[in-house]
């Protein structure tokens, strides 16, 4: 499959926006002395069907050391869909999980399969793979299936969002939303456009296609969401489009909440979810706590 033109100068053109975000030095350290020691299981198989890929069907998992019973992060890396890995060279994703398990809630990072050897919806039914993996699984490595809480940056918020509001993909994987304790997206997208040819690649020109493809189009009452993003975010995935989800889903009486971080931009929010004292990680303690509280923690 090859993307066409326009939708090939994406890359490019978002590597300019986010190669000067990537110097920015307003990310910060990672916190010393963590309560647990972090010890991980790396390159799990979550799917061996005939058409397995011996990279993207994998996850790895980072486990609090002598805690047992633990809630569990599902998280999905971003990279428009089209790159990206569970092994960021910058260790964006590496440094979340550690910082999360260290604080004793297990962490998961999953691989999916990418465009354009993919188009939608492969990435969305290997995230309903791996989740389903996860919850059947976890268990077994100490953590709470009915505590498994996801989140993704970027296109990962993306496509977390659609797995908690189309239940078309949990059921393919004999499994329903419920299964999803909170969603929290980071920096997402949550309306795939139908005459942008920069979405074309990935999503086709569709209009039925890119509004199913779209989180906000589903949504619904059930999963609580906590929606984060970035005051100097990129355009698809900042004030605009974050708070007009998040009233899509209050307005169907969802338990669902946006939070600006300032002083962020589209890489520095995902770095500074692993710091304690960071307004990121703050939220997102703040949730995990309010939707552990009372079952058995």
């Amino acid at each position: 499959m090859t993307l066409p033109i326009r939708s090939r100068l994406y890359l490019p053109a978002l590597a300019v926006l986010l190669v000067p975000q990537l110097g920015r030095a307003d990310a910060p350290k990672p916190a010393a002395d963590p309560p647990y020691e972090v010890e991980t299981v790396r390159d799990l198989a979550y799917y061996e069907g005939p058409d397995a890929d011996k990279v993207k069907h994998r996850l790895d998992l980072y486990l609090p050391r002598g805690r047992k019973d633990f809630p569990v992060l599902f998280f999905v890396h971003g990279g428009a869909w089209s790159y990206g890995d569970k092994n960021s060279p910058f260790k964006l994703y590496q440094g979340f999980a550690n910082y999360w398990a260290g604080q004793g809630v297990g962490t998961v990072v999953t691989n999916y399969r990418l465009s354009p050897a993919v188009r939608h919806p492969e990435h969305i039914k290997d995230v309903a793979r791996a989740f389903a993996w996860t919850y059947r699984h976890i268990r077994d490595y100490g953590g709470r299936p009915d505590q498994l809480f996801v989140s993704g940056h970027s296109a990962g918020g993306h496509l977390v969002s659609l797995l908690a509001t189309d239940d078309t993909y949990l059921k393919a994987e004999g499994l329903s939303p419920r299964a999803i304790k909170g969603a929290i997206p980071l920096s997402g997208v949550y309306t795939i456009p139908g005459n942008d040819s920069l979405f074309e690649g990935v999503f086709g020109r569709d209009p039925l296609v890119c509004k199913a493809a779209s989180p906000q189009a589903h949504a619904r009452p059930g999963v609580p969401f906590l929606i984060v993003y970035a005051d100097g975010d990129l355009p698809m995935c900042g004030k605009t489009p974050s708070e007009d989800f998040c009233r899509a889903l209050t307005a169907c009486k969802c338990d669902a909440r946006a939070v600006e971080v300032k002083k962020r931009n589209h890489i520095s929010i995902i770095r500074s979810a692993r710091t304690p004292d960071d307004p990121v990680s703050r939220a997102i303690h703040e949730f995990l706590d309010a939707h552990t509280r009372g079952s058995g923690q």
